[in-house]
């Protein structure tokens, strides 16, 4: 198996993920942790595993090689969010560094899994950045759009464009508004989905009038979340093939709109692992490879 990618819409085909067994651990874990995490609400640990499974049950109809992160005491409930702690490249990953601090330590705790799966690493954000993977899209093969805020500074967007200055020509730094969603976690994937090369979800009120103006320019058909289904995360879909995507339940304006424009879309419950640590289905998940 190759791993590694250059785009957020071609078909997967393998993929890192982490079960709520071995991030949530049991209920007494959860109890403890979930308000210092600030957690919308305390996830009820039986039906977060139930969740999980029909989540995995939809992975499966096109993913074959699937891989699950192990249990490790050093991180917490929030490793079950896959996607921030490293990027994909198609030459290898680029650990992150977390913005959240509670988090710090999951980018190291991949390094081993990494590593059996003969996965290079390029490096590591170190030092004065921060880089979160919830805040890098591909547009294309060659470029990368970086959201740039809270969880991601510019030095670490800097340290990428170094990582990565063999393949990619070029990043598009992407500023992030500057606002207060209670429990909810800011990305650039929170307000921009791609979902095909020239079709992606987009939130407007967030959404900067350079970036969307450069999409447009590139072809890109922008379909605009509804503001009442915005905080359901309506945004956050993950692109399991070019028009095939997941997303949670309970966003049916998002979803005609999407079928409407030839998307086949599957949807997930996600009140536990999703609604109340505020991490859709990219967050859930990490892509190791796509397929052209």
């Amino acid at each position: 198996m190759k791993y590694g990618y250059n785009s957020d819409v071609e078909r997967i085909n393998s993929i890192l993920l982490k079960h709520p067994k071995d991030a949530f651990i049991n209920q007494n874990n959860i109890d403890v942790q979930w308000k210092k995490l600030n957690y919308l609400g305390c996830p009820d640990y039986n039906a977060a595993l139930e969740e999980y499974d029909a989540f995995l049950s939809i992975l499966k109809k096109y993913i074959d090689d699937i891989h699950f992160l192990p249990r490790d005491p050093r991180v917490g409930l929030d490793s079950i969010y896959v996607r921030d702690a490293f990027i994909m490249t198609e030459k290898g990953a680029v650990l992150s560094r977390m913005g959240k601090k509670q988090r710090a330590k999951e980018p190291l705790t991949g390094r081993y899994p990494l590593a059996r799966l003969k996965i290079p690493v390029l490096g590591a954000i170190s030092e004065k950045g921060r880089l979160e993977g919830g805040d890098v899209v591909y547009l294309n093969k060659n470029t990368l759009a970086v959201g740039l805020g809270k969880r991601t500074n510019q030095a670490g967007i800097d340290q990428l464009q170094e990582l990565v200055a063999d393949f990619i020509h070029e990043i598009v730094v992407v500023p992030l508004p500057d606002v207060e969603v209670p429990g909810f976690v800011l990305h650039l994937m929170s307000f921009f989905s791609p979902v095909d090369r020239d079709l992606a979800l987009i939130y407007p009120p967030f959404m900067p009038d350079s970036f969307r103006d450069r999409l447009e320019q590139n072809e890109y058909h922008l379909l605009e979340v509804p503001e009442d289904e915005f905080n359901s995360m309506a945004c956050n879909v993950l692109a399991l093939a070019p028009r095939v995507c997941v997303m949670l339940s309970g966003n049916p304006k998002t979803k005609k709109m999407l079928e409407e424009n030839g998307v086949k879309v599957y949807e997930y419950k996600g009140q536990e692992i999703s609604i109340k640590g505020a991490g859709g289905a990219t967050c859930l998940t990490r892509p190791l490879s796509r397929l052209f």
